[in-house]
């Protein structure tokens, strides 16, 4: 039977249709596997799905919540995305808590390879350069070995990196460009908007949390184009009380927050910064559903 240009049209249609972006919110980072959420992480996951989040991209802080962040992936699949990678501070907060060494990064790189497929990228990664962590120079160079090691695995396996860049915008930006870095999310940047600008020139993302509505980086966000923003809540940080624990379906406050800055639509927000997240992580619309 022959094919019409019209049904061949209609056809095209709905490719393009299933290609579109699903309505709903992406968390681009957040802890999940964190100890504030052990007791009710059931009910604060279903808070997030009332509140139209679509999925999380879950981060450890901490080398030992590798194997949380992955059960964590498999309870909730679809909707709990994992990501793994050794954060730039390390040790049992808040008093133990200590800048990256290089015996801290054993056995990450085999971790990453032996979930590779199921990861989404490689993170928390990146550089951390508050006094009580960097308290010199080698401090710095060993954090910057392990970030080094990180992205090579991120090249290695397609991966797109989740940045942390603490008091260290401009070295993080820096660092990741002179080592081939491409697909980047630098996350609650508190750089200078003239240093996360360079970072757009590369192609690089910047993702906005809750906190953003007491934050001082609101010329940050003004100054973004909104192709290179998402969404992010860190749950159970950057929340929009202080002290309070922040959650996934606190993300609106973001994407309204966003919105008003810019003075459109939130629903324009919300689908930019969705279509944003699918792009930068290509793995993530096979890995989601509702």
């Amino acid at each position: 039977m022959s094919v019409g240009p019209l049904a061949c049209l209609n056809i095209e249609t709905k490719a393009v249709h299933k290609m579109t972006a699903p309505e709903g919110y992406i968390d681009a980072h957040c802890h999940l596997a964190a100890k504030e959420f052990n007791q009710d992480i059931t009910e604060v996951i279903e808070r997030a799905k009332q509140a139209n989040v679509l999925a999380v991209l879950v981060v450890p802080e901490f080398r030992d919540e590798f194997e949380r962040v992955l059960h964590l992936s498999q309870e909730f699949p679809g909707f709990v995305i994992p990501c793994l990678g050794l954060h730039p501070v390390q040790g049992e907060p808040p008093d133990g808590q200590r800048s990256v060494t290089l015996p801290d990064f054993t056995d990450v790189d085999k971790a990453i390879e032996e979930n590779q497929e199921r990861l989404v990228a490689i993170g928390e990664v990146g550089l951390d350069f508050s006094p009580r962590f960097a308290k010199g120079d080698e401090e710095k160079k060993e954090q910057r070995e392990v970030l080094r090691r990180q992205i090579e695995l991120a090249k290695k396996y397609d991966l797109p990196l989740n940045v942390h860049s603490r008091s260290a915008g401009r070295p993080t930006i820096d660092f990741l460009k002179e080592h081939g870095a491409e697909k980047v999310l630098l996350h609650a940047f508190d750089g200078r908007p003239s240093i996360a600008l360079r970072g757009v020139e590369y192609g690089y993302y910047f993702s906005i949390p809750p906190s953003i509505i007491r934050s001082e980086q609101q010329k940050l966000v003004k100054q973004l184009p909104l192709d290179r923003i998402l969404l992010e809540t860190d749950s159970p940080a950057l929340g929009p009380e202080k002290q309070e624990r922040n959650e996934p379906k606190n993300i609106h406050i973001a994407c309204d927050y966003i919105a008003q800055i810019k003075n459109i639509s939130t629903d324009e927000v919300m689908k930019t910064t969705t279509e944003n997240a699918l792009r930068l992580f290509p793995k993530l619309r096979s890995l989601m559903h509702r």
